[in-house]
């Protein structure tokens, strides 16, 4: 993208990490490209997920103000987002949140730039998703927002976005809410994607904004199966309207039987499939049958 927002723009930017403090060195590395950044962030917050925080302002020569917080416990990626999004809602004057993971590294010295030309010159733009790739350049298909065997340079608009690296527009936040805390892990990023195609907002994978970040597979999380499934479970009660429901259940489990090559991994997904349908799932906001339409029509209607 060429046409760059201009240094005469006055809306303001900032970083938030969060991290469960087992991995220090990344973390130097991460805020280090982020000072590196052409366009400074007006604040940076950083989350010890359950953690103490080493000084970072004092350690590194970091931009604009920076705010670190240490929580008691960790409240998992979507609880700890949340509460560096409350704290920047203190100060009030916030545009956008970029939220990287604490193992990734932006390559590029102008990404926050680009970032905040993109929701500039599209009002109605609300998420902004990264090109994640490994340190051979390589990106992973489950790291492309599209089904299939997608290319991960082509960029547009899209039904969903990567956690890993990321950038959130302030007032449609606002409007639609955050991130599901009780989720903890997996999927919290599908319910705030279809919360907010759901209220007009638009959803751009940018692969030009490129965030190096280690090869991983999710299943390396304890955790992976069960609260996969719970939260996917609770994803479609809370989002689905009541037709869609089974049929969105039923073509995951297929999907699930022929993918999964482990038995602990199966058994532990369908104890957590079960969770999901004894235990609340909290508010029931039902997509409009208006946004089934406009998410199909992206190529990823909202049962697959």
């Amino acid at each position: 993208m060429d046409d760059l927002a201009g240094p005469e723009s006055s809306s303001r930017i900032a970083v938030a990490v969060v991290t469960m403090g087992n991995r220090p060195t990344e973390v130097d590395a991460l805020l280090e490209s982020v000072a590196k950044q052409d366009l400074a962030p007006a604040r940076i917050v950083i989350v010890g997920n359950g953690c103490p925080l080493p000084d970072y302002a004092a350690r590194l020569a970091l931009p604009g103000e920076v705010t670190q917080l240490e929580l008691d416990e960790n409240l998992g990626c979507p609880g700890g987002r949340n509460i560096a999004l409350r704290k920047l809602r203190e100060f009030d004057d916030i545009d956008y949140v970029v939220e990287l993971d604490d193992d990734g590294l932006l390559v590029e010295v102008d990404v926050l730039r680009r970032v905040r030309a993109l929701f500039e010159t599209e009002p109605r733009l609300g998420i902004v998703g990264f090109r994640i790739a490994d340190e051979h350049g390589v990106t992973q298909q489950r790291h492309v927002p599209r089904i299939g065997n997608a290319d991960p340079m082509r960029g547009g608009h899209v039904t969903s976005f990567l956690g890993g690296g990321h950038a959130l527009r302030t007032a449609m936040l606002d409007e639609i809410g955050d991130w599901p805390a009780a989720f903890f892990f997996a999927h919290e990023e599908t319910d705030l994607a279809w919360r907010a195609a759901d209220a007009g907002w638009r959803i751009r994978y940018a692969p030009e904004l490129l965030l190096r970040h280690p090869k991983t597979s999710p299943a390396r999380h304890a955790i992976y199966y069960r609260v996969t499934a719970r939260n996917r479970v609770w994803l479609v009660r809370r989002r689905l309207p009541l037709l869609l429901i089974p049929v969105h259940l039923g073509i995951w489990t297929l999907l699930t039987l022929v993918r999964t090559r482990s038995g602990p991994g199966l058994r532990a997904w369908f104890g957590g499939f079960m969770e999901g349908i004894r235990e609340p799932a909290g508010e029931r906001r039902p997509m409009r049958w208006r946004t089934v339409w406009q998410l199909s029509r992206l190529g990823r209607p909202p049962v697959i």
